[in-house]
This record gives C-alpha cells, structure tokens and sequence, in this order.
C-alpha cells in the first residue's frame, strides 16, 4: 500500500505519492484536462479553474448525484487544490531528473472512510500512471482493482479507518 493516513488538525488525510516519468506540464494537463481526467479520475469534472472557480463533478451512474466544489488554489503546472463535496483534494507536483513527483493530498471528517477513499485513490493512481505511460485500462473493472487492494488499506488504518465501505450506489459500472 502506498497511501498513508495522518490526522489534520480536526480531519483526516490521505497522502499518497508516485514518481511519475513524464514532465510537470505533461501530469499537469492529466489532471486538468476533462478529455485526460476521463481516463482516471473517478467523475466528470466540470468549471472554470481559477481561485474561486466553481465546479461540478458528475458521474456514471445516475444513481450518483451530482456534487459541487470549488478551487482553492491554483499555480500551473505544480498545485491544484480543490473542494470536492466536503473533501479537500490537493494535488502537488514537484520536479525531478527524471520526471516529477505526484503528491495527492485527500483531507476529510470521517475516518472511517479511510480504507474506503485510499483504495479507490489508490486505483486512480495506478490508472493515471499508466495513461500516461501509454497504456490502456486493465482488463479488470475499477469496482475488481478496488476489492484487491482494499483490503490492505482495511489492515493498514484498522477498524476504526475502515467502517465505512463503498457509497451508495457504487458497482462495477459505478466503480
């Protein structure tokens, strides 16, 4: 397991961080650009991504309803920080010799939803990593990646970071 849980302040965090190959600008346009966040993110996102921007995530699954955030910060190509429901995402990059380093920052309330978020961030990751190296999705759905690398997050954060399983709503179309 690569994600780790720390406490922040009153709330929780998730924190995981890849090596990624590729340039600032290139992880960059993957995580702002709709046409790239598509092939990792887990919604449709939609807005104007600027400092008080307004955005809207949209899913798959019309028993998913849409949900809203805004941007908290914004510095291209290294920082992107936005409200995503009650969750504050954070993306940093940081350049290196060989590419750049990816940190995605999750703050939230509930604990429990720890092992739950970190497998799916977790899944993301591994996704996004391989668009950009060039590859194609798995053959396995989201929902199956998910249930193979949740329960190490379950035995990582113990009970009380796991008592909150997937939401509403979430299968392997949703996933």
């Amino acid at each position: 397991m690569n994600g780790t849980l720390e406490q922040a302040g009153e709330r929780w965090r998730l924190r995981f961080t890849r090596r990624l190959r590729h340039d600032p600008e290139t992880v960059w346009r993957a995580i702002t650009e709709p046409d790239q966040l598509k092939a990792w993110f887990p919604d449709h996102l939609s807005g104007d991504l600027v400092v008080g921007g307004r955005l809207t995530f949209s899913h798959d699954s019309a028993s998913i309803p849409d949900f809203h955030g805004e941007v908290r910060a914004i510095e291209s190509p290294l920082l992107l920080e936005f409200t995503w429901g009650t969750d504050l995402l954070r993306f940093e990059i940081e350049p290196n010799d060989d590419g750049c380093t990816l940190t995605l920052l999750d703050t939230f309330d509930e604990v429990g939803k720890a092992a739950r978020d970190a497998a799916g961030w977790h899944v993301c990751l591994d996704q996004l990593a391989l668009t950009l190296d060039g590859g194609a999705a798995p053959a396995s759905s989201a929902s199956q990646e998910w249930q193979n690398v949740h329960p190490g997050y379950v035995e990582a954060f113990g009970p009380d970071g796991s008592s909150i399983g997937p939401p509403e709503g979430w299968d392997d179309e949703a996933g």
